[in-house]
């Protein structure tokens, strides 16, 4: 039976030693939370790191065992490899450049060796359980070469990745001298999730710029897989945080708050001490409104919880001490007898008390200079009977979602300062409003709908991918197709010409055909019930100067041209190209402004050609070229048709389809294959009979019944069907 496998740097446990014996503190994040309705169910269980040294073989048989009830299975890690692989790379490499500090960030080799030894270390882990049909989900930045490191050694299994931090655009992500071994790590997955659709373009973007992998829309091709690239926003255990909120020891400490406090607004901080969550930002915000508003003196306050991380390390040591003198600053500057501006605690808190301050709080200030989500803002808003005000950096990945919210820039001071005056001041019937849009959001998207979408959508993928390897043209396909061949009379193969019979060219004119490919063709041409017919968008100059010595039938751009049985070429009758003037302009304005591009003019068709430009301002001078020209051509009666690298822009009465259709017309063919990689070709699979066999090359997603992977596939399967 098929089970479940989470695997995380971190289980969802504490570990604790008394005297001889390991006692388990379950941990109450969000997290746990929601992946308890899967690991703890049947046969699943969740793979980590127990959180502490152990060393002593025997003390290892206990945690395994004591673990064991709890369906975890722990990775026993030393020392060092927690101060390389974790405190190193993960959070001095990845964290800092993940969140935009590149600054910060510290490139070392060692840090490096680790990563990858301790990823191993991981997947040792799971291969000694995990069996063909299981299922994997991996989880976050320090272990980004699993899923590749597991795909390697079981094919059979369906393996989901999840990231709860940013990911970089790829002007910082290029910085890591690794990064190509981090993205193939990831591609290892059948579904990578992200909070956000920015970091789903950030990564898709990078993988296309790194690595010779192709993306469309948000799927990514590897090799003979597609892996999805997809934003599942995280939510949180909403059912407990509002019934907490209504806890007999919960309204009690919020009766202790309202006495003490009695009428004065609260303002709420929560952070893990952290360069990323903008926390001295804040305090210049507070400070601004105090200094430029001395009514609000005693009739507001902070209470601001930062919870101990790292401070060790150099970098938050120096930001924990920043802190401390400003808070110290501003209460120096403000308090009164009786008010104090700021009360700072530099500690944790149990989550009773969290959900107390929560409900008491007048307003949340979460202001993060980078999140992945930001669960802070969401306990808030469940916490909250009927109203409160969140303000809320877009900085963060909850604000994609929480529109009601008081949205603000975290490096805006202004901003963030006429937010808090807004918060303070905003009328009781506007707090209930946007509260309640609020809550029924974050009840509705809470942490069981996030498992369940990414459970279903990795399932999905699951079948998906079962349904297009049928239409590989594997090896027992490749015998039925020869078969069907042998057994017919009259038989025609429309090939395409860029992308399939060849690899594609910077320069199009050096995609020549070789002698192995002419060999090719003379062999398939040897048998007299077989008729070759190349369909390209070549200018049948082209076609004739590489083929016209063959005994073999052509059709360029498209089918505007056409030489059959060895005639002179022909055209389509009435085609016309006094269209040319007016877009040629618009290429020649794009091409002026685009280096590396280049049109090229065909009898009745132009083409602009990106091949050359740099990757992703191709893409974006394409875009928007191809947006301009449907618009221009829109009353033209012309085409506009995006290929490989390439506009190009013809009568909308040619295309390859009606081509290919016109051949067959009045001939009774008994067998019909037709092979092309791109748009152009789609056409094509339409037009033929069902009975065709129509294949896509280099992609599953397709009107062809079939794909096959590359060019040289492409070659070694036509090789099959000379006799």
């Amino acid at each position: 039976m098929s089970r479940t496998i989470i695997v995380s740097n971190r289980l969802p446990v504490k570990i604790s030693k008394e005297e001889s014996s390991f006692t388990l503190k379950v941990s109450e994040g969000g997290l746990a939370t929601g992946l308890g309705s899967v690991y703890k169910q049947d046969d699943n269980i969740w793979i980590g790191w127990c959180g502490t040294e152990i060393n002593d073989d025997e003390e290892k048989a206990q945690v395994i065992a004591l673990l064991q009830k709890e369906n975890l299975l722990p990775v026993f890690l030393s020392e060092e490899e927690i101060l390389n692989y974790y405190e190193g790379f993960s959070n001095e490499i990845l964290w800092p450049i993940f969140h935009y500090m590149s600054t910060y960030a510290q490139f070392e080799q060692k840090y490096w060796d680790y990563y990858q030894a301790v990823n191993q270390k991981f997947k040792q882990e799971v291969l000694a359980i995990a069996q063909p049909g299981d299922t994997i989900w991996i989880h976050d930045y320090q272990l980004l070469l699993l899923p590749k490191l597991i795909r390697d050694e079981l094919k059979d299994v369906s393996i989901g990745f999840f990231q709860h931090i940013p990911f970089p655009s790829f002007e910082l992500f290029r910085l890591i001298p690794w990064r190509a071994e981090l993205l193939n790590g990831m591609l290892g997955a059948d579904l990578i999730g992200f909070h956000t659709y920015d970091d789903v373009r950030h990564f898709t973007s990078s993988a296309t710029r790194s690595i010779p992998v192709h993306a469309t829309a948000n799927i990514i091709q590897v090799a003979d897989r597609n892996v999805l690239i997809d934003a599942f926003p995280m939510g949180i255990d909403a059912e407990k945080f509002e019934s907490l909120s209504k806890d007999s020891k919960v309204q009690e400490e919020i009766a202790n708050y309202n006495e003490i406090l009695k009428d004065s607004k609260v303002i709420l901080s929560v952070d893990r001490l952290d360069y990323s969550k903008g926390i001295l930002q804040r305090l210049m915000a507070f400070e601004k409104v105090l200094t430029d508003n001395p009514e609000y003196i005693e009739k507001i306050s902070l209470h601001m919880i930062v919870v101990p991380s790292r401070d060790s390390i150099a970098q938050y040591k120096e930001l924990r001490d920043d802190i401390d003198k400003m808070v110290g600053n501003i209460n120096a500057r403000f308090r009164t007898s009786s008010w104090h501006p700021i009360h700072y605690f530099y500690r944790s808190f149990p989550v009773e008390t969290l959900v107390a301050l929560y409900s008491r709080a007048d307003i949340c200030l979460v202001t993060p200079m980078r999140d992945g989500m930001n669960l802070v803002s969401k306990e808030y808003i469940a916490s909250r009977k009927d109203k409160g005000v969140l303000i809320l950096s877009e900085m963060a990945g909850a604000s994609k979602e929480l529109a009601d919210a008081l949205i603000v820039n975290p490096n805006n001071l202004g901003e963030m300062y006429r937010a808090i005056i807004q918060a303070i001041e905003m009328p009781e019937e506007e707090q209930k409003s946007r509260m309640l849009a609020l809550k029924d959001l974050v009840n509705k998207f809470d942490i069981h709908h996030w498992v369940k979408i990414f459970m279903d959508q990795l399932a999905d993928i699951k079948v998906a991918e079962g349904i297009r390897k049928a239409k590989s043209v594997n090896a027992n396909l490749q015998e039925t197709f020869v078969k069907q061949m042998q057994e017919a009379q009259k038989r025609v193969f429309f090939l395409d010409y860029d992308g399939t019979l060849v690899g594609f060219k910077a320069e199009i004119d050096k995609a020549y055909p070789d002698e192995e490919l002419y060999e090719l063709l003379k062999d398939l041409n040897a048998d007299a019930r077989n008729q070759l017919v190349i369909i390209s968008g070549r200018k049948y100059e082209t076609l004739e100067q590489w083929f016209g010595h063959l005994d073999i039938d052509l059709i360029a751009e498209h089918g505007a041209w056409q030489k059959i049985n060895g005639q002179y070429w022909a055209t389509i009758p009435g085609l016309s190209d006094n269209w040319k003037t007016k877009v040629r302009s618009m290429l020649e304005a794009y091409s002026d402004r685009t280096p590396g591009s280049f049109i090229e003019e065909k009898r009745f068709s132009l083409a602009w050609h990106f091949r050359k430009v740099e990757k992703g301002l191709g893409e974006l001078r394409a875009n928007e070229l191809e947006s301009n020209l449907r618009y221009l051509t829109r009353e033209m009666g012309l085409q506009v048709l995006a290929g490989n690298k390439v506009l190009e822009i013809k009568s909308s009465d040619i295309n390859k389809g009606k081509a290919a259709f016109s051949y067959i017309l009045d001939k009774d063919f008994d067998f019909m294959m037709a092979l092309g990689d791109d748009h152009t070709d789609e056409d094509t699979f339409q037009q033929l009979p069902q009975r065709a066999i129509t294949i896509k090359v280099g992609s599953s997603v397709s009107a062809a019944n079939y794909y096959i992977n590359s060019v040289e596939d492409v070659r070694s399967f036509l090789k099959k069907f000379v006799v």
